[in-house]
């Protein structure tokens, strides 16, 4: 069961430069959108793990920039 289906974070607005996701059989594949042909998967518990590290604010020190 393919799903082709690219969703990207409404954080991103019209911008072309996000990262989009979307669940394949199981697993997330990621992608930039300006580097569509380089995907990388990672199984849905894994991907699960990583929200919530991120929800909870474990890598924001990598984002201080922003």
């Amino acid at each position: 069961m393919r799903n082709s289906t690219w969703q990207k974070s409404s954080y991103s607005g019209s911008n072309a430069d996000c990262v989009e996701v979307q669940a394949v059989d199981g697993v997330i594949e990621l992608r930039e959108s300006d580097e569509g042909d380089v995907i990388v998967r990672i199984t849905t518990p894994k991907f699960a793990k990583f929200l919530q590290g991120a929800k909870a604010g474990e890598f924001d020190h990598l984002i201080t920039n922003i």
